[in-house]
C-alpha cells in the first residue's frame, strides 16, 4: 500500500546555472538546425568554464554547403544565450568569453540506423509520470520549485530585483497528508547577488515576497524551515564559479525524483533521439491517461532499440490508484497514438524549432503553445482512451 504520510524533496535550477546555460546553448543549435532544415540530425554537447565555452556533437543536414553555414552561426548563438540569460560577470562575459565550435558531421554508422527506416537513434528505456496533485498534472515539489525559479528570473530581468544574479538553485520539502501535499517544512534558496555586501537576511528580505506570491496560501507556516544562502555570499556564478555542462540535470528537467528517469538528457538532441522525443511521448500518454480520470497517478515506460522503429515494449503502473486494469491501460496506450519515432514527431509536431524554450524551468508541466511548443502537454487523448479501456 502507497504511503500517504511523508516528506518528499525536489530541486530546481535556474536558467543561469552552469549546467543549463550549456543546455540553452544546446537546444538553441538545435532550433537554428530545425529552423534549416525540419528533419536535420543534431546532438550538441556544451561545456563551460571561466570565459571558456566548447560546443561539440555532431550534426547532419541534407545540403553539404548548409550544413557548413549553419556551422559558422554557432558562435553568435551561443553568445546571443549567454546575453539573455544575464551574464556580464568579469570571468564570464557574452562578449567577451572564448567560444569552440567542435560540431562534426553525424557518424554514418548511426545514421545508417535512422535516415530511410526512421528507426529509434539508439536504444534506452523512457518514462512518462503524471499525477493529480496539481493543476498541470505535476507532482507539487518540483513544480513549485521551478515556479519559485522562474518568477526571480523574471524579476531580475523585468529590473524589480536588480540585485539579483542569474545563478540560483532551489529547493522545497513539501509534506503530504492522506496523499495530497499541504505544506512546505523547509525552503532552500541560493541565489546569485551582485552587491558583495548583502547578507543571507537581505536576500531573504528580496526573495521572500515572490516566492510567497508563487506558492499555494497556507502552505509557508510559522514552522517552515527558510535556509536562503545558508554558506553567506553568493556574488560569483555561472561558470566562473562551477563548470557546467549539457545533460547533467535529469531530475531537475523531469520530475523531482518523484518518478523513474530513463538513461539520457533531452538538451541538444533532435527528435528521432528517442531520449527525448519517446520522453515526451510517455509523459504525454501518462498525463492523457490522468487527465481521462482513469487513474491519480501515472507511470508509463517504452523501450527501443537502434534502428529498430516500433518501441519493444509499453508498461503501466498507476499505483493501485486506476479505475480499471493497468493492462487494459497499456493496450488503450498503445492504440492511441503512433510510437515510432517518426509517428511520435508527426503526432508532436516536434520538426519544429520549440527546443531552446525547454531548456530551463521544466520540460514538462508547462502549458501547450500556440506554435507547437510544449505539445506533449496537451490532453487531447484522454477521451480515445478512456473509450478504449
Amino acid at each position: 500500500m502507497a504511503r500517504k504520510n511523508y516528506v518528499f524533496t525536489s530541486e530546481s535550477v535556474s536558467e543561469g546555472h552552469p549546467d543549463k546555460v550549456c543546455d540553452r546553448i544546446s537546444d538553441a543549435v538545435l532550433d537554428a538546425f530545425l529552423a534549416e532544415e525540419p528533419l536535420a540530425r543534431v546532438a550538441c554537447e556544451t561545456f563551460a568554464t571561466t570565459n571558456r565555452v566548447v560546443v561539440g556533437g555532431e550534426v547532419g543536414l541534407a545540403d553539404p554547403q548548409n550544413l557548413a553555414r549553419m556551422r559558422e552561426r554557432v558562435e553568435e548563438i551561443a553568445r546571443r544565450c549567454i546575453r539573455d540569460i544575464g551574464y556580464e560577470q568579469d570571468k564570464f562575459h557574452w562578449e567577451t568569453c572564448r567560444i569552440t565550435n567542435l560540431l562534426h558531421e553525424q557518424s554514418a554508422h548511426i545514421a545508417q540506423g535512422v535516415v530511410g527506416n526512421e528507426g529509434a537513434g539508439d536504444q534506452g528505456i523512457m518514462f512518462g509520470y503524471a499525477t493529480d496533485e496539481t493543476e498541470a498534472l505535476m507532482p507539487a515539489p518540483i513544480q513549485y520549485a521551478h515556479a519559485v525559479l522562474r518568477r526571480l528570473a523574471e524579476a531580475r530581468k523585468s529590473g524589480t530585483e536588480p540585485a539579483l544574479g542569474p545563478d540560483a538553485k532551489s529547493q522545497l520539502s513539501v509534506r503530504y497528508e492522506d496523499g495530497v501535499p499541504v505544506e512546505v517544512t523547509s525552503l532552500v534558496l541560493s541565489t546569485q547577488h551582485l552587491d558583495p555586501d548583502l547578507t543571507s537576511s537581505d536576500v531573504r528580505a528580496i526573495v521572500e515576497p515572490h516566492i510567497r506570491a508563487v506558492l499555494p496560501d497556507g502552505w509557508l507556516t510559522d514552522a517552515t524551515a527558510w535556509h536562503v544562502n545558508p554558506t553567506g555570499k553568493f556574488v560569483i556564478g555561472g561558470p566562473d564559479g562551477d563548470a557546467g555542462l549539457t545533460g547533467r540535470k535529469i531530475i531537475v528537467d523531469t520530475y523531482g525524483g518523484a518518478a523513474p528517469h530513463g538513461g539520457g538528457a533531452f538538451s541538444g538532441k533532435d527528435p528521432t533521439k528517442v531520449d527525448r522525443s519517446a520522453a515526451y511521448a510517455a509523459r504525454y500518454l501518462a498525463k492523457n491517461v490522468v487527465a481521462a480520470g482513469l487513474a491519480k497517478r501515472c507511470t508509463l515506460q517504452l523501450s527501443y532499440a537502434i534502428g529498430v522503429a516500433e518501441p519493444l515494449s509499453i508498461y503501466v503502473d498507476t499505483h493501485g490508484t486506476g479505475t480499471a486494469e493497468d493492462a487494459a491501460i497499456e493496450a488503450a496506450v498503445a492504440g492511441a497514438m503512433d510510437l515510432t519515432p517518426t509517428g511520435i514527431r508527426e503526432q508532436l509536431d516536434l520538426a519544429r524549432p520549440i527546443y531552446e524554450r525547454t531548456a530551463a524551468y521544466g520540460h514538462f508541466g508547462r502549458a501547450p503553445d500556440a506554435d507547437g511548443g510544449f505539445s506533449w502537454e496537451r490532453t487531447d487523448l484522454a477521451d480515445r482512451i478512456a473509450r478504449a479501456v
